[in-house]
This record gives structure tokens, sequence and C-alpha cells, in this order.
């Protein structure tokens, strides 16, 4: 019998209708349009505008999309597993919350945080469900709502962060498509440059940590820009070896959209062109869990049967990664 592989079967992606331009923040605090496009690469981000509108309510829509793509019912799902920083509250989890939204009926489903490696350590996680064949329908949503925990007097950081949401179909595949391998990492010495400092159990919420805005993400960009090009540049080159993949076996790859000099540095650390790494960080700046799917949903079009893709990522922790996949369709 084949070897089941868990493949992706169709891209859906969500960007609210909302976009918050580089013009427009230099109202909002003192940065300027060519400050921001020289240090990040970013021109604008997409915001989710509305009265009690959260991260479900992006990945309901990013679903949606995919399965209208797919011409796939909702019933048919079996598992949803949501990649988000943000969930829409503590308790319930966010991952029922979209399942109840969506029509998911038939599915169960829980969330992971692993901050902006949160998709590639979802869709690692959730392969491993269909490779076992206990399930043969799997959505993996990437979904952040950045801008609820982004501090709009904060340069650092206001400038790079948005909101948005990409999903993928997972599906049995025997004829060796799908992922091929993935190396996950951890190193919670992150915690020191890039973390919210309240709201969890360790330094609950109380009128001072509100006061002192402990409820916005800190970020000290020096060494997570390092960390971030050392860490995605290993894992990239280390799948490429122990797979025998050189740079001319690699049609795309697809790095987390951080920052556009983290990309370019990954890229020619793992001796990649440019033309062949995925970009859209000035469109949707970071969208946290969602810029990779985000990015599959964009290029799509220009993406092949049998194409090897490397997705990496990093995020706060710190987490970092890689996988390689075979597109499927």
């Amino acid at each position: 019998m084949s070897k089941i592989t868990a493949a992706i079967t169709g891209v859906g992606g969500y960007v609210p209708d909302y976009i918050l331009t580089n013009k427009e923040l230099e109202t909002m605090v003192d940065t300027n349009d060519e400050w921001i496009r020289s240090r990040t690469g970013i021109v604008e981000r997409r915001i989710l505008k509305g009265a009690n509108k959260g991260t479900s309510d992006l990945a309901v829509n990013a679903i949606k999309n995919l399965l209208a793509k797919t011409n796939t019912q909702p019933e048919e799902i079996d598992f949803l597993l949501c990649a988000t920083t943000t969930p829409d509250f503590p308790v319930p989890d966010t991952g029922s919350i979209i399942c109840h939204k969506a029509g998911l009926v038939n599915a169960f489903s829980f969330s992971l945080n692993a901050a902006c490696s949160g998709f590639i350590f979802a869709l690692t996680t959730a392969a491993k469900f269909v490779e076992s064949g206990s399930h043969k329908k799997v959505i993996v949503v990437g979904c952040d709502k950045m801008s609820s925990i982004i501090n709009y007097e904060d340069r650092s950081t206001c400038i790079i962060f948005g909101d948005g949401a990409g999903a993928v179909l997972l599906e049995p595949n025997e004829s060796g498509d799908g992922l091929q391998d993935a190396l996950l990492k951890n190193d919670g010495v992150g915690v020191a440059n890039l973390r919210v400092n309240a709201g969890g159990s360790s330094n609950p919420a109380t009128m001072e940590t509100v006061m002192n805005k402990e409820h916005f993400v800190f970020q000290n960009g020096r060494p997570v820009f390092k960390a971030a090009v050392a860490g995605m540049s290993d894992v990239v080159q280390t799948v490429m070896q122990r797979n025998n993949l050189s740079k001319e076996d690699v049609s795309w790859l697809v790095p987390h959209q951080a920052n556009k000099r983290i990309i370019e540095s990954v890229a020619r650390m793992a001796d990649f062109p440019l033309e062949k790494v995925m970009i859209n960080i000035h469109k949707y700046g970071n969208t946290t869990a969602g810029t990779i799917p985000l990015c599959l949903w964009d290029y799509e079009s220009q993406l092949n049967k049998g194409d090897n893709i490397i997705l990496t990522a990093f995020g706060g922790g710190y987490t970092w990664g890689a996988v390689y996949l075979k597109w499927a369709y």
C-alpha cells in the first residue's frame, strides 16, 4: 500500500477592507512613509473594524473562501486546527467558535499558539491526523487580529502588524505529493525580547497593568531580527540538505512576512534568488500566523503540481521551523 501523505488541496484567504496606510500612521505616531518602507518594506496593512469583531471572524471568512474554491461542504470537514496569538477569549477556545460560525458541525477543533510560527506548527500537527488515516478533510487556519494587542503610540510595533487569515485544506494523498518533512524548534529565552507582559496567569490583568499599557506587544527589535535570520536560514538549509534538495530543485521559498530586510537576509543566507521568494508584506504587514497561508493564497496561480516548496517562520518565544512540501494541484 502506498504511503499516505497530507496534501494541500486548496487555499483560502481573507483580509479586512480597511487599509491602514503609512500616510495615516504619520498622523498617529512620529514616523513617516520613507522610514517605514526602508526599514520594513511595508506600505499598508489591513485592520479589522467593527464592534465585537475578533479573530474568529477573520478565520471564518478565509474558510468560506476556501470551501467555495474547493467545492467542499462545511459538514465534510472533520478537523479544524487554528493557529493564533489573538484568541477571541481566554475561554472558550477560538477553534470551537470558528467551527460554530462556519457551520463545521462535524469537525472537532483546538487552537495552538506558536506566535508567528503558528501556521507551520499547526500544519505539521494536522498532517499527522491525515497521515494516520483517522481524518480525511482537515482545515488549518492561521489567523490573527494583531491590531487588538498593538499600541498605536509605539512606532516600533504599530508600523509592522496587520490583521488577516489564511486557510488550507489537507487531504490524504498517495501519489507522493504533500508534506514531506518538517523541522520545528523553540527556545524560551526569547520571552525577554518579544512578549505581551500582562494578561496571562503569571501577571493577570489589573488596573495598573492596563494603565501601564502592558497588554500590548513588546519587542526588542535588534536581537529578534538577528535570531529570526539565523533561525530561519538554518532550518531551511537543514531541511534541504536532509532531503537532498538544491536551490534549483525548489520552486518557492515561503518565509514568514515579518520584515522585508529579514526576508532578504534569509534568502541571501539560504542562497535563494528573490524571484523565487514569496513576498507580500508590502500589502498586509505582519499578520503573524496568517502570513504564510496568505502568501500561498496570493501566489496560488503561480504554483504547479509537483513544485517543491519550503515554508519557514520565526516567532516570539522563540519558535521557528521549516516545512518541505510538494504542491498537489
